[in-house]
């Protein structure tokens, strides 16, 4: 399958997903406030890994669209709620090529159409009973349940890291985070809930962890190398980005276990800055450090790492279910999450 393809497909996929979102914001007010601006980060349009996956394991299962769009829909209100809030304690500036919601409105507005938006995911999700039966659907609601508490102490680290200036991690530590922040609601949660609906709950979605778990890594360390070295246009946000907001990413532990004492004393220094004012203007030298100390030449080499363990896993999980055009969409995301540059 080629790249225009699978971009084709993605975006089939995400837009079935758009569209249900539309049809479950309330049609009220307080509109300029609230449901008007729900609709924003939706909009501005986005990758759409998350329901794509969900409708393509569901359909590599035997599945429907009709059976995975309300499961696909919730996946895609959680993400972008995520964003939205995200955005606020991130203090980033832009999304999509755009201002973040609370920086072209204010932090209290954006706070509360992020808390908005993930009670609107649960319609979706509630009426899951009516195409699904109530058993099936009682599963999916278990599963998001799982995928937004894991994701939610998968933020508490990180931020807790950035609260404290936690600066002696391994990559085992930033492993363990992107699980818990990136993976589960990325991938694993996705990839779980396509199976169950596809198989209509025959199939144990404990295999598909793994297979999950590293294509999530390998989606995460690639955008978190984006974040320094991408096309701004292409990628929708400030590069360089996480630096300022001193976020641990696998380039910055592996430069803090590298450098020199003296050079390991500035980079803690430079996290420490209360002011991301100060931290932008000091970015560009700790980015010449991490060229220098090749950290992001070291995070791509795990990047593809990951991909080949996701492809190995693929075929584990996959290799009994027939040959289909969504089938071959999974194996062939492997790659393009490594690849891809925005």
């Amino acid at each position: 399958m080629r790249d225009v393809q699978l971009k084709s497909m993605l975006a089939e996929y995400h837009a079935h997903a758009l569209q249900g979102i539309e049809q479950y914001i309330p049609d009220k007010e307080p509109r300029k406030y609230l449901y008007d601006l729900v609709a924003d980060y939706p909009q501005r349009g986005g990758k759409g890994f998350r329901p794509g996956l969900c409708i393509a394991v569901c359909k590599a299962y035997g599945g429907t669209l009709e059976q995975a769009i309300n499961s696909a829909i919730a996946l895609e209100f959680f993400h972008n709620a995520f964003l939205v809030l995200d955005d606020v304690q991130d203090g980033s500036q832009f999304r999509r090529n755009k201002p973040t919601m609370h920086q072209y409105n204010n932090i209290g507005v954006a706070i509360n159409v992020g808390v908005a938006m993930n009670v609107l995911s649960m319609k979706p999700l509630m009426m899951n009973a009516n195409v699904l039966g109530p058993s099936l659907a009682v599963k999916i609601m278990h599963e998001a349940d799982h995928m937004v508490r894991e994701s939610l102490e998968g933020q508490a680290i990180e931020l807790g890291w950035r609260k404290d200036n936690v600066c002696e991690l391994e990559d085992g530590d930033y492993f363990r985070m992107t699980l818990k922040k990136t993976c589960w609601y990325t991938c694993i949660q996705p990839l779980r809930i396509g199976a169950i609906i596809g198989s209509r709950g025959r199939e144990n979605p404990e295999k598909l962890n793994r297979f999950g778990y590293f294509m999530g890594l390998a989606f995460q360390i690639q955008d978190d190398i984006l974040n320094l070295v991408g096309d701004e246009a292409k990628y929708g946000k400030e590069i360089g980005g996480d630096l300022v907001e001193g976020k641990r990413t696998l380039m910055l532990i592996h430069l803090l276990n590298h450098c020199t004492p003296a050079e390991k004393d500035r980079v803690r220094l430079f996290l420490s800055d209360a002011s991301p004012q100060n931290r932008e203007q000091h970015a560009a030298g700790i980015l010449k450090l991490l060229q220098r100390y090749k950290s992001i030449e070291y995070a791509r080499k795990i990047a593809k790492t990951m991909a080949g363990a996701a492809l190995k896993e693929f075929y584990t999980v996959f290799a009994k279910l027939p040959d289909s055009r969504d089938k071959a969409f999974m194996e062939n995301l492997i790659s393009y999450m490594i690849k891809r540059d925005y």
